[in-house]
């Protein structure tokens, strides 16, 4: 018994498991690692003042820049083709972030990534869509 457009799906299947197929993916996740990144470095500009007049920010609430040291070591970058990781590498990013036993949290990256979910996801699925309907024809 043979399958109807057996050879039509073949072709898509093939398309779809593409190395042109996963750089498509990857760049679409690489932009909403992006969108988080930047979310971040907004969340931490917004509202404070830098140097001798610097307030520090209430617990809770993202740190309120400084130095500029903690935005200026934001980081997207993409070890594998369909993996993206997005951090700070200021030396003190993770004890601003999850807060320490002589200071209380003041998370940026975890907010920025909630902020951005819904509309990193809706880029992904139409990234994602666009690539299913191309491999169609």
């Amino acid at each position: 018994m043979t399958m109807k457009g057996l050879n039509k799906h073949k072709r898509r299947l093939r398309k779809l498991s593409s190395a042109s197929t996963v750089r498509l993916m990857g760049a679409s996740l690489y932009a909403g690692g992006d969108a988080i990144r930047s979310e971040a470095f907004r969340s931490i500009s917004a509202g404070s003042v830098s140097g001798k007049n610097h307030v520090a920010s209430t617990p809770g609430e993202s740190p309120n820049r400084d130095t500029g040291n903690l935005q200026a070591r934001l980081k997207t970058e993409q070890p594998k083709p369909l993996t993206v990781e997005v951090r700070s590498e200021a030396e003190y990013a993770a004890a601003l972030e999850f807060g320490t036993s002589k200071m209380a949290a003041r998370p940026y990256m975890r907010p920025a990534r909630d902020k951005m979910l819904t509309k990193v996801r809706k880029d992904f699925a139409s990234a994602f869509d666009n690539i299913v309907k191309a491999s169609g024809s």
